[in-house]
């Protein structure tokens, strides 16, 4: 049991921080830098990937022994395509004018790196259950970046927050944080903008590694550290 738990926490901090798709790997930059112009443009495009991550990767994982090695990759690729043409026909039904802005970029799903790298390197050769955990915190990492790259370039290109977001929820509206979105800093919503609010995340997330890395040897070399001898007689 505390195997298995000890196993499910790496897959969660790999996915999520150290082994970051976006950060670290330098996976997806096609969809995180062209679709992350709003909070509900990045969000939905990287939860629509964690469904096909998490689908494609449990189903390999489960077929694993079954796929002749010399044909997996065109196996995988088909595999993902399939789900990707579910996905991307449930977002035309049900989220038309979503889908209409996203355009290419969902049924790009099949080509994403992320998606055919997990499957790869991962499902391939692991048990259902981690595999799929494994594409959810893989996943999720995605998320959680696109997000804040959205969020922050939608703020400074044109004043607000969660726009698009009645496409989804028609009883909601976007969050206004100043009045006219042409005082927007317009390279915020161009790419140079998405490149540049990426290189500053990288940059953040290689601060916060290394201070963590410095922070955990200065205690390690604490714990390790011989104790000072007791005086003779107990006097200083």
């Amino acid at each position: 049991m505390n195997g298995h738990g000890t196993i499910a926490n790496e897959l969660g901090v790999n996915g999520l921080w150290k082994q970051n798709p976006a950060l670290i790997q330098m996976l997806g930059l096609c969809p995180t830098l062209a679709v992350s112009t709003s909070f509900v443009n990045a969000v939905s495009l990287g939860l629509a990937t964690v469904v096909v991550m998490m689908i494609a990767s449990t189903a390999v994982a489960v077929l694993r022994h079954v796929i002749p090695r010399e044909i997996r990759i065109p196996v995988f690729i088909l595999i993902i395509a399939g789900l990707v043409t579910v996905v991307d026909l449930l977002m035309n039904a049900y989220l038309h004018s979503l889908y209409l802005v996203l355009g290419i970029f969902v049924p790009l799903i099949v080509t994403n790196c992320i998606v055919l790298a997990r499957v790869e390197a991962f499902a391939a050769k692991n048990r259902p259950d981690y595999a799929g955990l494994d594409a959810l915190m893989m996943g999720l990492g995605l998320v959680w970046v696109l997000a804040l790259i959205g969020a922050i370039r939608e703020i400074i290109g044109q004043g607000t927050l969660f726009a698009g977001i009645e496409w989804i929820v028609p009883s909601w509206s976007a969050i206004t944080l100043f009045g006219d979105a042409s005082q927007g800093f317009l390279l915020a919503m161009l790419p140079p903008g998405a490149f540049i609010v990426l290189g500053f995340l990288v940059a953040a997330h290689n601060a916060l590694t290394a201070w963590q890395k410095a922070r955990t040897k200065k205690r390690t070399l604490a714990a390790s550290a011989p104790a000072a001898p007791t005086p003779i007689g107990g006097e200083a």
